[in-house]
């Protein structure tokens, strides 16, 4: 869901964002200076630029968000049957129904990191 003019005391400074979660943050509390119209292909489009910056940078940090690739993708169409080829944005705007396909990308992004974190505790158990 996406936050409540309320939240914005929580955002922080540019300079004091880790990742590409506190971007998704700031997107999520203040999406019309992010996204025009609340498109999630400028989403995409914002993210894959951020992945291009870490690569020309030589920045080590995790990169879930590849359109089509991805860990957020896969796990899309591993958990909703959906078809990949035209990427993640493409594909929860088509299936977004009435509901805004941004707020749709935020209920299953919160829901994927919290799958995510679940399994993590198996994971560790499992390498022991």
């Amino acid at each position: 869901m996406l936050a409540d003019l309320g939240d914005r005391s929580k955002l922080k400074p540019f300079d004091e964002w880790r990742d590409i979660y506190e971007v998704l943050e700031n997107v999520r509390q203040r999406p019309g200076m992010w996204v025009r119209n609340g498109s999630l292909r400028e989403l995409s489009i914002l993210l894959w630029g951020y992945h291009l910056a870490l690569r020309v940078h030589g920045v080590n940090e995790r990169f879930d968000f590849d359109p089509a690739t991805g860990p957020f993708a896969q796990w899309l169409g591993r958990t909703r049957g959906w078809s990949m080829s035209c990427g993640w944005a493409t594909v929860i705007e088509e299936n977004a129904g009435e509901i805004p396909p941004l707020e749709v990308f935020f209920e299953l992004l919160d829901e994927w990191r919290a799958s995510v974190v679940a399994e993590q505790p198996a994971v560790a158990e499992a390498g022991s």
